[in-house]
C-alpha cells in the first residue's frame, strides 16, 4: 500500500478524536441566562446573530454563556466590560456555530490590547501593526486581540473585516497541529483536496489584482482562510456574488446552510 494513503488513512482516524477532545469534550456544563441588554447588544452590534431565527438565537447566547465559562477574557493594562467580552464571544462562537457542542478546548484567555502590537507583544513602538494574534511558546493557549479592532469588526456591518473571528479562525486551524489554511477538524475529507485547489486559484487571482478578497488573503494558506472567513462570516450575500465556489465551499467546512 502507498504510504501516503497509509498516512492519509491515519489521520482520518485520529482527528475526529483530536476534535472530540480539542471542541466536544463537555465538562462543567452551564445553565446561566444571558442578561436582556446583553441581548439587545448582540441584536444591535452582530449582524450574524441578527440573521438567526429565535431558537438559534437562544442557541447563539448559550454558546457565549459557556464560551464565558470556560475561557478568561481580561484587559492587558486597560478597563474592559461586559460588552467587550460579548463581542469577544461572539467572534469565538460564529466560526464554531455550525457544530453544536463543540467548545475551545485549545484556549484559556484572551487578553484585550488597548491599540495595535508588534510580534513580541509590545505595544509601544514604530512596528506596531498587528491587530491580533494567536499565542505560541510563552503565550501558548493565550489569543491577543486589539480592543478598537475587535470593536470596529462589529461596528462597520458592510466591511469584510473581522480581526475576531480571523482569529478564532487561525485557532480552528491550528487545532489539527498545523496552521496551514487546511481546518482538518471541521472539513469532511473529500473537501480537502478541491478545497486546495481553491486556495492555490484565489491567491493567485488576489496576485493578479482579480479579487476583491483582502490582499492580506495571499500571504500564506493559512492567511487565506482566515480572511476568507471574515469576508463570508461578514458579507454572505456579497461573498456568495462575488466568490460563488468559494461561498459554497465555506458553508460545507462550517456547516452553515
Amino acid at each position: 500500500m502507498n504510504p501516503a494513503n497509509i498516512v492519509i488513512g491515519l489521520l482520518l482516524l485520529v482527528l475526529p478524536f483530536m476534535a472530540w477532545y480539542l471542541f466536544v469534550k463537555k465538562e462543567n456544563p452551564t445553565d446561566k441566562k444571558m442578561p436582556a441588554e446583553w441581548k439587545d447588544y448582540l441584536g444591535r452590534k452582530v449582524a450574524f446573530y441578527q440573521a438567526l431565527s429565535k431558537p438559534e438565537q437562544s442557541r447563539f447566547e448559550q454558546a457565549i454563556m459557556q464560551f464565558f465559562n470556560d475561557v478568561t477574557i481580561s484587559g492587558a493594562g486597560i478597563q474592559i466590560d461586559d460588552f467587550d467580552r460579548l463581542l469577544v464571544g461572539a467572534s469565538a462562537v460564529i466560526p464554531l456555530f455550525g457544530f453544536p457542542g463543540w467548545r475551545y478546548r485549545n484556549l484559556n484567555e484572551v487578553l484585550l490590547y488597548e491599540g495595535t502590537f508588534d510580534e513580541d507583544y509590545d505595544t509601544k513602538g514604530k512596528e506596531r501593526n498587528i491587530l491580533g494574534m494567536v499565542g505560541s511558546g510563552a503565550m501558548n493557549r493565550i489569543m491577543i486581540l486589539s480592543k478598537p479592532a475587535l470593536h470596529q469588526g462589529f461596528e462597520n456591518q458592510r466591511s469584510k473585516n473581522n480581526v475576531g473571528i480571523h482569529e478564532f479562525v487561525h485557532l480552528l486551524d491550528k487545532a489539527d497541529g498545523a496552521t496551514d489554511g487546511i481546518p482538518e477538524v471541521l472539513m469532511q475529507g473529500q473537501y480537502a483536496i478541491p478545497w486546495v485547489k481553491l486556495i492555490h486559484q484565489e491567491i493567485q487571482a488576489i496576485k493578479t489584482d482579480h479579487s476583491d478578497i483582502n490582499p492580506y488573503g495571499a500571504t500564506n494558506e493559512a492567511e487565506f482562510l482566515s480572511v476568507v472567513s471574515e469576508y463570508f462570516f461578514n458579507q454572505p450575500h456579497l461573498f456568495e456574488e462575488k466568490h460563488p465556489e468559494l461561498f459554497s465551499m465555506l458553508e460545507k467546512i462550517y456547516r452553515i446552510t
